[in-house]
């Protein structure tokens, strides 16, 4: 299938690792230019390698941090000058801490919007002068399932993440006339480096972690970064074009099973 998306440029934050660096991969198998950034540079630099083995076009790779609001801008313009426009912002990352809603003080829910929706919306923000000018865009959150389900161990997460649900909604419906989409990703556990950093924590072996944390879906595994991105390939695409202001829940039908999914006690935040 044809995707459609051969030398569009495509802007990846949260590249080097878990589901963004699958995105890139996906994006550049399929001939897209992708600009991944993060904030670690030795990891940068092993996803640029990633990603440049199947790449069909251009691979930009730059350390920064989407936290600092100038530095987001200043990267989405040194991208966008470099290829000539943009395409597709895909917007991974931030991580805040596990607990329910009365553990945390008044602060800490600042510190998280801060942290996780501010630079979703600063970077959306940036992009969409570039996107509009090419009368065709796409712009893709990678949240969390807490965006749709409520958990209460991941209070953080799911009011910066609903309030990230509520941004991509209004933009889709402010940017639809201009040929751009906008879209959610709701994962749910994924195997990536940072889940398996938090299982490793306990007793258990990490595969008997993963396998009873898979259990509680319907098809009785964790999702692995490359399912992922294979749906947000699809709806960067040109055959997504229809596809706006949703949210893409990915739980492996982990919420048809009922309340009782021990996996909910497991952080979801392994979706950056």
């Amino acid at each position: 299938m044809d995707l459609g998306l051969k030398d569009k440029v495509a802007l990846v934050a949260g590249g080097s690792s878990g589901i963004g660096l699958a995105i890139a991969r996906e994006l550049a198998a399929e001939g897209a230019h992708v600009a991944i950034g993060a904030r670690d540079p030795d990891r940068l630099a092993a996803a640029e390698r990633v990603v440049k083995a199947v790449a069909r076009g251009r691979i930009h790779a730059t350390c920064v941090d989407i936290t600092d609001a100038t530095a987001t801008r200043r990267w989405v313009e040194e991208v966008a000058a470099e290829f000539g426009g943009l395409h597709i912002v895909v917007v991974s990352g931030g991580t805040p801490p596990t607990g329910s809603a009365s553990t945390f003080a008044a602060a800490d829910y600042r510190q998280a919007v801060d942290t996780v929706l501010m630079p979703a919306v600063e970077l959306a923000l940036a992009a969409l002068p570039h996107l509009r000018k090419k009368h065709w865009g796409r712009v893709l959150f990678v949240a969390s399932e807490t965006a749709l389900v409520p958990i209460s161990g991941l209070a953080l997460s799911g009011v910066t993440r609903a309030a990230i649900v509520r941004f991509a909604q209004s933009l889709a419906a402010d940017v639809g006339r201009d040929g751009v989409t906008v879209n959610v990703l709701a994962p749910s556990a994924t195997r990536t480096p940072l889940l398996e950093r938090v299982l490793t924590q306990g007793s258990a072996d990490v595969e008997d972690q993963l396998a009873a944390v898979g259990r509680e879906t319907a098809v009785g595994r964790v999702a692995h970064p490359d399912e992922i991105a294979a749906l947000a390939t699809f709806l960067a695409g040109e055959r997504a074009g229809y596809i706006t202001g949703t949210v893409q829940l990915i739980d492996g039908g982990s919420s048809v099973l009922g309340a009782s999914s021990s996996h909910y006690t497991v952080s979801q935040e392994e979706t950056c």
